[in-house]
């Protein structure tokens, strides 16, 4: 199954946010996701991951939320699979203008 949205890879200079339907609860770990429409949870497993997640809705991109949450270009790819994930999971989707 493939963690990817149907779309294709995930953009990392498109638009994100947080699904309205998912809760967040911080941990020392990262955070835990619960999504109330799918019933799925997930799990962060970095602080700096959570930053990014709660960055999506500020910042224009998927790309400006990881920089603003410090994520280094050599870091960038394994970020962006995790946000694919969370994107192929329904816990973040696609913000409309």
């Amino acid at each position: 199954m493939s963690t990817e949205p149907a779309a294709g890879p995930f953009d990392l200079d498109a638009a994100w946010r947080l699904d309205d339907r998912v809760a967040v609860r911080p941990e020392r770990f990262g955070a835990l996701l619960y999504h109330f429409g799918t019933r799925r949870l997930s799990f962060l497993k970095s602080p700096t991951l959570l930053a990014v997640v709660r960055g999506l809705a500020e910042q224009p991109d998927a790309r400006a939320a990881c920089a603003e949450a410090g994520v280094g270009a050599a870091e960038l790819p394994r970020y962006r699979a995790a946000l694919a994930a969370l994107a192929g999971s329904h816990m973040i989707q696609p913000r409309r203008p």
